[in-house]
């Protein structure tokens, strides 16, 4: 063997393989091998911050085989992620696995393609010791906080607590929101409408503004300023004052960034961040696509950017099927190039379609519905932003009444451009954002009125957070990096300092404990702004203008005053987290019940206790036939829509949709190995059968009914192309054509059984 190529996903690795020629050998590492241990803090703090790192458990029989790879290869390659994170893991492989820097080359990748992969092995570099400082002060950051502030929660809360640099600032900000829910006071506003009648019948609306005289806007504060306007204007025909017209550009929004990507997948598609996230990990790293397309194929470019950077080779891709599919005039004179913000870290391109530009329609069938979903969303974005924009007519009618001016006011679209593609949703259409016709009239003329709408309304608290607007508002604030923003919010909730209501982040009684605590002790580490100092400081490091020391340093001087004197502190009582109510009352004593914690998960109990001993199970019931015992998921039911559920069944747990017995649709609880499906290219999963046998599947049945007792493998018969299986019980690999019968021995444990 002459070169090693590593990188992080077996997946990805699957799919490099088929790229590469006889002489190289692609294996993945699977994430970190090391890491600092948990066990204790593994930072030497008096050392200057030194790291104590350990080959991370259940990895020594993968770090084995890697080091009898590397002393095979002549060259080693590390190709894991284009990322602080990935640039790490490459370092801690060169020094766990002993690999000589002779041999060592770093090769990194914004896609997944066949050009894309070997221009990387063809233009490779050293290790940037940079950007793994940078990734090693942020984890020495996170364990040094975690380490020595969570003892202090659990002194004054209660055991278990965990305080992290982000985490904590990202559950102040949706306290804050809660709060400032909670101390708004509505305020009385009133809105009055006047239908008319133009003069060729048509009706329309028209909205009131203030007074004509003065043309400013006029509040109107309650139903007594509002009868006396529609006192004056009511049954009296109306003046067409003055009429304007135009034409207003409408520009595409630029191709998806990671944050922007999170936002609009949870809008249009109601996915969680994880879920985007993973989905298009899936999508980058490459899906078997059919042989006639050459396989596996990474479809987009990396999902981890706050680049909106496109290179040429995609502008010219992009232009090319613009202008064959849809014509020239959909695409603008000069390409469309979008500004990147001062502190985007611009190594990687925006998110995008890989080189290939594959239609979404025409790999629909080799995606699953999520894939398919994501890869479109991604495509629609990108094809939309290089465009020509959309052309919009717009209208605007004064109309005055007795001294009150009114306003109609709409828009056409004159010619789609980008709209013809995509756009982009938001959390709240605007009613000047509707598009709406208005009839015909001139100036001077006079419409009667058909009836008056005088409307009472009331301010609107500000909005909790959602997954969407939490993202949005971190990226603004520059809180976390496109690496971490789903993270974030999946630790909040799992910690349950944060829990979900429908689509709203609302914190729990922990959340709001343990913040009002951090922000008298510690309100650095829950201050946005510091945290976001903290993140440009990383930056720094990365970009080579400041040491890892110095950043340390000069946090840990200030953190370890504060923490001193807030252990030291006798006055800060120790609190008790108030319990969560439910919306259930106790039929012994009428009281209301509360959440409790107990051997086998959460369940409802008498705030009484010991007087009143009655518990009961705790459920969210979404429908009625939702039995107690069922667990709630995110998945819906791919017949009827409904939330499923986690049952438990003869043969184990199993999905089963919650509308149950009206609708009867299941789905096993399935495993992916990171083999693609012979047949229609789906991932193949290993299920449960009856009497605890386990066989592999499609994940696309019942659509494609491919199914096997022996494990597929990437591997293809020598003789006939065909998939290579592993037979149960047996060390050898065979090909099931019955006319090739090919066989052989397995030379080395296979990847997916480890």
């Amino acid at each position: 063997m002459h070169n090693l190529v590593i990188m992080e996903s077996p997946a990805k690795a699957n799919t490099v393989k088929n790229y590469l020629g006889s002489s190289y050998k692609v294996v993945a590492s699977k994430g970190h091998i090391r890491d600092l241990p948990k066990s204790s803090m593994g930072v030497d703090i008096a050392d200057g911050f030194k790291a104590h790192y350990i080959n991370i458990r259940g990895k020594g029989e993968l770090i084995n085989e890697l080091k009898k790879d590397v002393k095979k290869a002549d060259r080693v390659y590390l190709a894991t992620d284009p990322d602080r994170e990935g640039e790490a893991i490459a370092w801690h492989l060169v020094n766990t696995l002993e690999i000589p820097k002779e041999k060592v080359k770093r090769v990194t990748f914004n896609a997944v393609t066949k050009n894309v992969v070997k221009d990387a092995i063809k233009n490779p570099r050293d290790i940037d010791m940079n950007i793994v400082d940078a990734q090693q002060a942020r984890r020495i950051l996170d364990r040094i906080i975690g380490y020595e502030l969570s003892p202090y929660l659990w002194k004054k809360v209660k055991s278990g607590l965990s305080a992290g640099r982000v985490q904590s600032a990202a559950t102040k900000i949706i306290v804050d929101r809660e709060n400032e829910i909670r101390a708004f006071i509505p305020k009385e506003y009133w809105s009055i409408d006047v239908e008319l009648i133009s003069s060729d019948g048509k009706h329309f609306i028209a909205k009131f503004i203030g007074r004509a005289d003065k043309g400013d806007k006029l509040d109107i504060n309650n139903e007594k300023e509002a009868k006396a306007i529609c006192s004056a204007i009511d049954g009296k025909d109306f003046y067409v004052y003055d009429i304007k017209s135009g034409k207003k550009l409408k520009n595409p929004q630029p191709p998806f960034i990671t944050s922007t990507l999170q936002q609009e997948a949870s809008r249009k598609l109601n996915f969680q961040s994880q879920k985007t996230m993973r989905i298009a990990q899936e999508l980058y790293e490459g899906i078997n696509i059919g042989s006639e397309n050459g396989g596996s194929h990474g479809l987009i470019t990396y999902m981890r950017t706050d680049s909106l950077r496109i290179s040429e080779e995609a502008q010219t891709a992009a232009r090319d099927f613009i202008i064959n599919k849809l014509g020239k005039e959909y695409y603008p004179q000069t390409p469309r190039i979008y500004k990147i913000k001062s502190n985007a870290q611009d190594a990687h391109e925006a998110i995008r379609p890989a080189t290939e530009m594959y239609e979404p329609s025409s790999i629909k069938k080799y995606l699953t519905p999520d894939q398919y979903k994501i890869y479109k969303l991604i495509w629609d974005r990108f094809i939309a932003s290089q465009m020509s924009s959309a052309v919009l007519l717009t209208n605007q009618i004064d109309l005055t009444c007795e001294g009150y001016l009114f306003r109609a006011s709409g828009y056409t679209v004159n010619f789609p451009g980008y709209m013809s593609v995509y756009e982009e949703s938001v959390d709240e259409e605007k009613e000047e954002d509707k598009q709406t016709k208005i009839p015909e009239a001139e100036k001077g003329q006079w419409l009667k009125q058909s009836k008056l709408n005088p409307a009472q309304h009331y301010t609107s608290p500000p909005a909790r957070f959602t997954e969407a607007s939490l993202v949005k508002f971190l990226e603004e604030k520059g809180i976390g990096r496109p690496s971490t923003y789903a993270t974030i919010i999946t630790t909040i909730i799992s910690r349950e300092y944060v829990k979900r209501d429908g689509k709203s982040l609302v914190p729990t009684n922990l959340g709001e404990i343990t913040t009002k605590l951090m922000s008298t002790s510690f309100p650095d580490i829950v201050d946005y702004k510091f945290t976001a100092q903290l993140e440009n400081g990383l930056d720094d490091i990365e970009n080579g203008n400041r040491s890892m020391i110095s950043l340390l340093n000069e946090f840990y001087g200030d953190f370890k005053n504060e923490l001193d004197k807030a252990m030291d502190d006798k006055t800060t009582e120790n609190i008790e987290v108030p319990p969560e109510e439910t919306d259930m009352i106790c039929e012994f004593c009428g009281s209301k019940m509360i959440v409790k914690n107990g051997k086998f998960g959460k369940f409802a109990a008498c705030p009484r206790y010991p007087e009143c001993k009655n518990t009961k199970p705790l459920v969210k019931k979404e429908t009625k036939t939702v039995k107690e015992q069922d667990v709630k998921t995110d998945m819906k039911c791919e017949k009827c829509g409904a939330d499923m559920v986690l049952r438990s069944g003869r043969f184990g747990s199993f999905y089963a949709c919650s509308r149950y017995p009206e609708c009867k649709f299941t789905k096993q609880i399935s495993k992916e190995i990171g083999v693609r499906c012979p047949v229609c290219g789906g991932q193949i999963v290993l299920k449960n059968g009856k009497n605890k046998s386990v066989f592999y599947s499609c994940s696309n049945y019942p659509k494609c009914d491919f199914s096997s007792w022996d494990m597929p493998t990437n591997e293809k018969c020598p003789n006939c192309g065909g998939m290579l299986y592993i037979k149960k019980g047996k060390n050898y690999l065979y090909c099931k054509n019955e006319k090739c019968k090919f066989k052989k021995e397995q030379q080395e444990k296979n990847s997916n059984e480890q």
